[in-house]
């Protein structure tokens, strides 16, 4: 196989998985670790990818976000089942702190336990949980966002700090073992690092497809995180390799 073929290949598994190893790449195209890193090195610097410890992952442009619809619409079945078992996480009692997302407002819906509190930045999560008298809802106020429907800004932001709860649902941009949990939003990103702050378990929310990618702020480390709840399109390899730094992955 000619170089330029197998570097084609690299960058057509690259947007299937979103990652490569540089030794699963060497056994796979049998060649050299020395000429896959050559590879990752020469397609870094067409700005392709960006290389991580052992590997890389595909770059993409990391303050691009999409609107709350237009990610409502992708991966749907997916989150659905990913909110039912980040509901059946809730128990009676608790007090939790949702982020505002299309993968965390599938969790509204699957709530069965009662008498809990809840915090949340999400504008559906309001609208949605409002309906119910067994549910005490608190919202931390601030200024809207119109492209994720949020509450942002220091006054969400001060009211958060003042709480302590049982249990955070976070979603994210971007899950990479190296680069930690990303979002393209700055002032979003300070939202969702005080969220984990407060919260005695940290459970992210997220489909497979972000698992690999970079955005622009970096919201937590990987270690910061106690549970990742995804479908089941994710490796036995990345489940593994996950758990090497204390975090289990649980699919739908």
């Amino acid at each position: 196989m000619f170089a330029e073929e197998r570097k084609a290949k690299i960058i057509d598994k690259l947007k299937n998985t979103g990652s490569v190893k540089v030794a699963s790449l060497s056994k796979q195209f049998n060649v050299s670790e020395a000429t896959i890193r050559r590879d990752l090195q020469e397609l870094e610097n067409k700005g392709l990818l960006s290389r991580s410890h052992g590997g890389a992952v595909l770059l993409e442009h990391t303050k691009f976000e999409p609107t709350f619809t237009e990610k409502e619409s992708k991966f749907s079945d997916e989150k659905s089942r990913i909110g039912k078992k980040a509901a059946s996480l809730i128990e009676e009692g608790d007090t939790i702190v949702i982020d505002s997302g299309t993968t965390t407002s599938y969790i509204v819906n699957n709530i069965e336990a009662k008498n809990i509190t809840i915090v949340t930045n999400s504008l559906y999560v309001l609208n949605e949980l409002g309906k119910r008298e067994d549910i005490d809802v608190i919202g931390v106020g601030g200024s809207i966002k119109q492209k994720t429907q949020a509450f942002v800004g220091p006054l969400a932001e001060a009211t958060l700090k003042k709480l302590r709860v049982d249990k955070a649902f976070i979603g994210a941009n971007g899950i990479c073992y190296d680069n930690g949990i990303t979002t393209p939003d700055i002032i979003e990103c300070k939202i969702k690092s005080t969220m984990i702050e407060i919260a005695r378990e940290v459970i992210l929310v997220s489909d497979s497809s972000k698992f690999g990618k970079v955005t622009f702020s970096k919201i937590a480390d990987i270690e910061e995180i106690d549970l990742i709840i995804t479908d089941n399109k994710i490796s036995n390899e990345q489940i593994t390799q996950y758990g090497k730094r204390g975090v289990r992955i649980e699919t739908t």
